[in-house]
């Protein structure tokens, strides 16, 4: 239990404990005038300049004008998940008797640091988006397409409105709806009690589609265009949200940055106390997790009566490292994902809209960044080590096709295989298995001179390159960019808001992307007249060695080995 003084408050509001360093896990998992109902108009107004005002079901919202688009920021589209409705399903958003001053965010769900120091932060009344629209009516009477983008942060971190959307509303005039969704135990927790682990967070987003199909014509959108989009946990949640019967027709087409269905870590790759990791797990490990968890709470049991304990207390004897690190997996075996994804994927099993998915070169980078002083890759010698332990029989084959003689260091050897293993091959499969029923186009970010907007230091044997978020200054205003890297923003801009408009990212003036074929070709995003260019990805990355490996199962197999000794 925390200390004492760990409180919340009526709203589920934390205070900031007694400084605390984050357990190992956390590192991994770390590592988005009224106008009448149908109209059309984004913020008509009857006077210039005057700040642009929309009705909305639960009531009339205020927003803030910026010239060249406008915010609505802190709109709720559920009824706060606190109480009685903690590890509820999302209810709607009670009817407000006046206008809601939309001119800030509202809370972020309760979290911890992702690194180093510090308590829970946050609220448990957190379920709010945020709407960027360009300004004025839309001309013609064309609806624009409607982007909604969901947070990475391992689903334990951050909140919809650290990514700032207006390039995207600005050049590629799309409507952008950014959310924020229940976090780590208050999200993902299991308990028979519950019925299972009912994946609150996946509900909250389903939520908010909803809100956006009945809101969007009323800021200028098409809420029949609606592109689901997100980075790390947020890629994965729009992996989930291809998967599961309750997303059908709330979307109609999906963008998935650095988080396929098939994401995995080599075990003890990292650290030497992480198994395998996956960020999606069968329900009854989340439910087993649960009980033991309530028990420790105090709240020990099956009955609706555990869950009436659990529910008392202060959302700060939640926020702990531990539970927010537990309960920060996906389960699946249940009503919101009845089939794995990645299994949903190679089945078939997913909602035909057309898909544009891809990586980072270098995603894993930041991750070992923060974990070599704690378990250093010295020499050739700790290489091979590393690699026995997290592959096993296949440690020489690994480092057959990575010898660390071939690289700048060998934590860079590491990093570029674990890249490989974990990230840039899995997307290659999840995207053959979509490309058998539905248009698929892929990509790799390739700036390795790409800003630091992580502001982690990176060590001087690892720099960081095109790691892992690094591409999100390019769709979002977050870093300095030169002109080249300008240059490539803005043609991302305009890749990603066609696709969401027309379900392609050619179009007139673009260079051609190809559609995925089984050759693993991809486009390469990088700065530069020749930066734009199909890569045989597959190839580069050694995806026929990773694909076998992944399917002779040698990375479990070694996990298994290491937790029998």
């Amino acid at each position: 239990m925390p200390d004492a003084h760990l409180r919340a408050t009526r709203r589920g509001r934390v205070r900031t404990s007694a400084p605390r360093l984050a357990p190992p896990a956390v590192v991994l998992s770390a590592l988005l005038l009224l106008v009448a109902s149908g109209a059309g108009p984004s913020a008509a107004r009857a006077v210039a300049g005057e700040p642009p005002v929309v009705r909305t079901d639960e009531g009339p919202v205020r927003g803030r004008s910026h010239g060249a688009y406008d915010t609505f920021e802190g709109i709720p589209y559920a009824a706060p998940p606190v109480g009685a409705l903690r590890w509820r399903l999302p209810e709607p958003a009670p009817h407000r008797g006046g206008t809601l001053d939309a001119g800030a965010p509202g809370a972020r769900c309760v979290q911890l640091p992702p690194l180093g120091p510090g308590g829970p932060s946050g609220s448990e009344d957190c379920l709010y988006l945020n709407v960027t629209a360009p300004a004025g009516r839309v001309s013609g009477g064309a609806a624009r397409p409607v982007m909604v983008w969901f947070h990475g942060g391992g689903f334990q971190y951050r909140s919809g409105d650290l990514e700032r959307p207006d390039p995207l509303a600005v050049r590629g005039d799309a409507v952008v709806v950014t959310v924020n969704y229940r976090l780590g135990i208050f999200g993902l927790f299991g308990h028979p009690a519950l019925g299972g682990a009912p994946d609150h967070a996946l509900a909250d987003q389903q939520a908010a589609l909803r809100w956006v199909r009945a809101h969007a014509s009323r800021f200028g959108g098409d809420p029949g265009n609606v592109t689901v989009f997100g980075a790390s946990a947020g890629g994965l949640s729009v992996c989930a949200h291809l998967t599961s019967p309750g997303s059908a027709g709330l979307f109609r087409r999906a963008i998935v940055q650095s988080g396929s269905c098939s994401t995995t870590t080599p075990p003890r790759s990292l650290l030497p106390t992480l198994g395998t990791y996956e960020p999606f797990v069968p329900e009854a490990r989340t439910v087993a997790a649960g009980l033991a968890a309530a028990t420790r709470l105090g709240c020990p049991g099956r009955s609706p009566e555990t869950l009436d304990c659990l529910r008392s207390l202060d959302a700060g004897a939640l926020a702990t490292a531990e539970l927010m690190g537990r309960f920060s997996l996906v389960s699946y075996g249940n009503a919101m994902l009845p089939v794995e994804p990645r299994r949903a994927l190679e089945g078939g099993g997913f909602h035909r809209v057309p898909v544009m998915q891809g990586t980072t070169r270098d995603e894993v980078r930041l991750f070992l960044a923060q974990t070599l002083a704690a378990y250093p890759v010295a020499d050739a010698a700790a290489y091979r080590e590393r690699l026995r332990v997290s592959f096993g029989d296949a440690a020489d084959a690994v480092e057959a096709l990575y010898p660390p003689a071939r690289y700048r260091t060998p934590a860079a050897a590491l990093a570029t295989l674990l890249s490989d293993a974990s990230f840039l091959c899995p997307t290659l499969r999840d995207g053959r298995a979509l490309a058998r029923h539905v248009p698929v186009y892929g990509y790799r970010f390739d700036d390795r001179t790409a800003p630091n907007s992580a502001g982690f230091p990176a060590p001087p044997d690892l720099p960081f390159g095109a790691a892992h978020g690094f591409d999100l200054p390019y769709l979002f205003t977050a870093a300095a960019l030169d002109p080249a890297q300008r240059a490539l923003a803005d043609r991302m801009v305009d890749h990603w808001t066609r696709f969401a408009r027309t379900g392609t990212p050619n179009g007139p003036g673009a260079a051609g992307w190809p559609r995925w074929g089984l050759d693993g070709s991809v486009l390469s995003l990088a700065p530069g007249p020749d930066g734009v260019r199909p890569v045989d990805a597959a190839a580069e990355h050694h995806c026929a060695f990773w694909d076998t490996a992944a399917a002779r199962g040698t990375m479990g197999a070694a996990n298994r080995k290491a937790a029998d000794r």
